[in-house]
């Protein structure tokens, strides 16, 4: 069995990732996959069960109201859902069903921990804002993960359109559609110079990508930080206010999306061969 290096983990990462996941995550799972790579034949697929069912056993912890053990059971529940990635690029192992199975797996996380988060607290409190905290974090979970997948979708379709239409015009012109007299002069596109917020904004971006840092700083990942693992370690006070503040982000994180998804869209015509609903199905 081959040897692996710390540097062979390291090149598995992600080009860019959350900020929790490369200041809080990555320094513990690289270590850990190396253990994992070299010392074990534990396949990703077993690794995605394992961080299931820790996250099976950070809900039970949050409904008896065990905070901080929930919260650290959380940490390493996610922690080893990194770990699966990195041992199936490292040891190429990964497979179609894996991704759906880490897929799966973390919603049925999600949903657990905020249901015993919930229940938790209002057993002992029987304030019903609990109840409602929880239904919100497991919708505005869902609604991210369900919206993401047609998104990038609804890019896939357009830029398969704009393809195609450019495929066809070269086919033409051999066609002899284009006249004889007609002549293409390609003119360099001229773009006006950047403002300085704008030339700041790239700075900033620039040397956030040094440090394989998103752009975005608000993601699925820090929203299950915030509500499952710091609010829980700060106690039931925060719970609430913490869980409402993520949500607010992440959904404006999410509207910034939509914006930037209608914005590439206008700019490509709408695909008129059939319905469009097929961009969605």
């Amino acid at each position: 069995m081959r040897t692996y290096s710390l540097d062979d983990v390291y090149a598995t990462r992600k080009r860019r990732d959350s900020w929790w996941t490369v200041y809080f995550v990555d320094p513990v799972a690289c270590r850990a996959a190396l253990l994992v790579a070299n010392h074990t034949r534990l396949t990703p697929n077993q690794l995605t069960v394992l961080s299931l069912v820790l996250g099976m056993v950070s809900a039970t912890f949050l409904a008896m109201d065990r905070l901080a053990a929930g919260a650290v059971m959380f940490y390493l529940s996610f922690m080893v859902d990194c770990l699966d990635g990195k041992i199936a690029r490292l040891k190429g192992s990964g497979t179609p069903f894996g991704l759906w199975l880490d897929y799966l797996g973390d919603r049925i996380r999600v949903v657990f921990c905020a249901a015993g988060l919930a229940y938790g607290q209002y057993a002992i409190t029987g304030d019903v804002g609990y109840v409602v905290m929880g239904a919100a974090v497991a919708v505005v979970d869902l609604f991210r993960y369900v919206n993401a997948p047609q998104m990038r979708r609804v890019r896939e379709t357009v830029r398969a359109e704009a393809e195609a239409d450019a495929e066809v015009e070269p086919e033409a012109e051999a066609a002899g559609h284009v006249e004889d007299d007609e002549v293409e002069v390609w003119v360099p596109r001229q773009r006006p110079p950047l403002g300085r917020r704008r030339r700041f904004a790239r700075r900033i971006n620039k040397a956030m990508a040094r440090r394989r840092i998103r752009s975005h700083l608000i993601s699925g990942i820090e929203f299950h930080a915030a509500v499952f693992v710091v609010a829980p370690l700060l106690g039931p006070v925060a719970l609430i206010p913490i869980s409402a503040v993520a949500s607010v982000l992440l959904l404006a994180n999410e509207v910034v999306l939509v914006r930037r998804m209608w914005l590439f869209t206008r700019k490509h015509r709408v695909p008129s061969k059939g319905s469009r609903e097929h961009v969605l199905v």
